[in-house]
């Protein structure tokens, strides 16, 4: 087979935007280029690398193991990229990551204060719920996934960097917030607001509860943090959310925070990448800024 780096540019281009147009757009090519070059691919390889449903390109079998293929050998040239920038007394490159979506509430700022540092590096961030994250982990997409709950199917290299307390809360003029502890069995008849089945709170409150034998009564489920917050000030019910969204310094301000038995839910915020995954030099920078700037962070 006879494939340039930059035809694999292009079908990882393909891969990502499911597009011939929106890959050729990304590499600075006309759609006729894009499209003939597509094709010397596919008359290499031998067999067919993607089909078109619907206008949108889904990849075959022996498509994907070649973007595979093609994703790893592009991460082991930007990193060599990066080395030789470091030997020259450079930091530049990409890093690219995907995070929980309750961690958009700080990773933005511990961005802030790397890139101010390493100007020239371009950064990539996903924000997305845990089962996409947990999605662009199994196909190798990022440097770095930030989440609370890493899975247990699949082969991964998880390192602890910061806590992530749980809290209850209700609204301010609830019965249980002008108590000064509030035990858990007095919850049996209020109504919870809970995050979407799968995220990592929810998945570390059901947790919890299981634990000290709780079953709590389930008025809603909702997909955001902000949502489950309004809710809860509109006196829907009451509600475990993380810390981090509520405030860095626990400026609520209009919900209150109940003094109950069992709470804070102990969580924690995790780094995780591919077993094995060798990490650019980049993302090793970053992955020691995180571990410093998180002792900021309580």
């Amino acid at each position: 087979m006879n494939i340039t780096f930059r035809q694999l540019r292009l079908f990882l281009a393909l891969a990502d935007t499911g597009s011939v147009s929106s890959a050729a757009r990304m590499l600075h090519i006309t759609q006729p280029t894009a499209s003939m070059s597509l094709k010397e691919m596919t008359d290499s390889v031998g067999v067919s690398l993607y089909e078109v449903v619907a206008r949108r390109v889904h990849l075959t079998q022996v498509g994907q193991e070649l973007a595979k293929t093609a994703r790893a050998i592009t991460t082991e040239w930007e990193s060599f990229e990066q080395h030789v920038n470091g030997v020259n007394g450079l930091t530049r490159g990409k890093l690219k990551l995907a995070v929980v979506s309750t961690a958009k509430y700080f990773i933005p700022r511990m961005l802030g204060t790397f890139c101010a540092k390493y100007p020239q590096i371009d950064i990539s961030l996903e924000v997305l719920n845990r089962d996409g994250v947990v999605k662009r982990l199994e196909d190798n997409l990022d440097d770095l996934y930030i989440m609370s709950q890493p899975p247990h199917h699949l082969e991964i290299e998880d390192e602890v960097f910061m806590s992530n307390p749980l809290l209850l809360i209700s609204s301010l003029d609830h019965p249980l917030a002008r108590q000064k502890k509030v035990e858990i069995a007095s919850l049996k008849n209020e109504r919870f607001i809970f995050r979407e089945k799968g995220s990592g709170t929810r998945m570390s409150t059901d947790a919890h509860f299981k634990r000290v034998k709780f079953k709590p009564e389930v008025r809603l489920e909702l997909g955001s943090n902000e949502a489950i917050k309004q809710a809860v000030i509109g006196q829907l019910g009451i509600a475990v959310l993380s810390q981090h969204s509520l405030g860095e310094k626990q400026e609520q301000g209009d919900v209150a925070v109940l003094n109950c038995s069992g709470f804070p839910i102990d969580s924690r915020w995790h780094i995780v990448t591919p077993k094995g995954k060798k990490l650019s030099p980049i993302a090793t920078i970053f992955k020691k800024h995180l571990s410093s700037k998180a002792k900021e962070w309580k």
